[in-house]
């Protein structure tokens, strides 16, 4: 906010014989990266969550194909929770799960029992239970649907604003810093130039 103050003044005062380029020039840096960072970062952080939604549903479409969404039925519950036995290394609440031993016919309608993932609606013996299998009938780890690709998206939307909001203060951090030396030098010289006289006005001889 005191950026934004100091700013307006420097504008307001840009014929002010007092106010040197190096000023204006740090006004200009200051103004530019309030406009990336109401309007470009954004639109940043909006692109980023696009590509990734774009991406995350073609994976998820590509996960689907080749399985096969069949209706089984609980027959009991399984203690405990479990990990997908092909992501041993997932530690994501998709990933870890209660499980139910399941009774489901394949679409060759062969009837076929063993453990699946239960969903958070899943009921008792009995209740039916939505299994994702192969073409063989064999239970495969449910893919990812569309929620869940539209709320990782988000999340990268939100991570590439950060990322470009921080890059753009990075940036002006590093270009006011370049100015203030600038400043710095400037009353050097102004300084070797005039120190020598000081205090000599108005004396004599």
């Amino acid at each position: 906010m005191r950026d934004v103050w100091a700013l307006l003044a420097i504008l307001r005062g840009r014929r002010n014989p007092l106010r040197h380029a190096v000023d204006r020039r740090e006004a200009w840096v200051t103004l530019g990266a309030l406009v990336l960072l109401v309007l470009g970062a954004p639109a940043a952080g909006l692109a980023g969550a696009a590509a990734a939604d774009a991406a995350l549903q073609r994976s998820a479409a590509a996960e689907r194909e080749g399985l096969h969404a069949v209706d089984g039925v609980v027959v009991r519950p399984v203690p405990g929770r479990e990990r997908y036995p092909g992501d041993p290394e997932a530690t994501s609440e998709r990933a870890v799960r209660p499980w139910v031993l399941a009774s489901w016919r394949t679409r060759g309608g062969v009837r076929r029992t063993g453990k699946v993932p239960a969903d958070s609606d899943t009921g008792g013996p009995g209740s039916a239970v939505r299994i994702w299998t192969d073409a063989a009938g064999v239970p495969v780890e449910p893919p990812m649907d569309a929620r869940t690709a539209r709320t990782h998206a988000v999340l990268g939307g939100v991570g590439t604003f950060l990322l470009a909001a921080g890059c753009v203060e990075a940036g002006r951090r590093l270009v006011a810093r370049r100015v203030v030396r600038s400043r710095y030098a400037r009353l050097d010289r102004e300084w070797a130039t005039t120190g020598p006289d000081w205090g000599r006005a108005g004396k004599g001889g």
